[in-house]
């Protein structure tokens, strides 16, 4: 999955490489980023107490300018703290590329995939009509000791997705 593994030098975020192989253009918005509480389904995939500070960047992620999630990515304090995952500027390759930089390398991840109807201001941003759910996919990725490095909590028009896995098997 190119969304967890660290990208080359100078090469695109993967998310503006998945869209450009497919002829559209991906891009995202950074909505906010900086320390917040972490909520109670946060704080149990990074495995602290609700309410800790955490460090989030809240982004739309669109394509060809139309917005296809919304993704709030949470990391401990310990690691992001005075980081630029902290800012809203653009993070070349990536926040996992950065991660690796700092020396947190993710080797699990863990998916939970949920459907549900959107309140009012996600139905506004994803521009959804009244009678279409969400998917909610909550991620965490855990590095070689098995310690959260990385929360994800994504919100996506059910209509819009296709959620594909592979597993290898032995």
């Amino acid at each position: 999955m190119p969304y967890l593994k660290p990208r080359g030098e100078g090469q695109p975020d993967a998310w503006g490489a998945e869209a450009a192989a497919r002829g559209g253009k991906g891009s995202q918005r950074i909505a906010h980023a900086g320390e917040v509480p972490a909520p109670d389904d946060v704080a149990d995939l990074l495995r602290i107490a609700a309410g800790d500070p955490v460090v989030v960047r809240r982004r739309i992620i669109e394509l060809d300018g139309e917005p296809c999630e919304l993704t709030d990515t949470y990391f401990p304090v310990t690691i992001a703290r005075g980081t630029p995952l902290a800012g809203t500027g653009k993070i070349r390759g990536g926040a996992v590329t950065l991660l690796a930089g700092l020396g947190h390398v993710g080797v699990r991840v863990r998916e939970d995939v949920t459907a549900r109807m959107p309140d009012a201001g996600e139905r506004d941003t994803l521009r959804l009509g009244p009678n279409q759910p969400v998917l909610r996919l909550n991620r965490v990725t855990l590095d070689a000791e098995d310690r959260p490095i990385q929360a994800d909590t994504m919100l996506m028009p059910a209509h819009r997705q296709r959620l594909r896995y592979e597993i290898r098997i032995g």
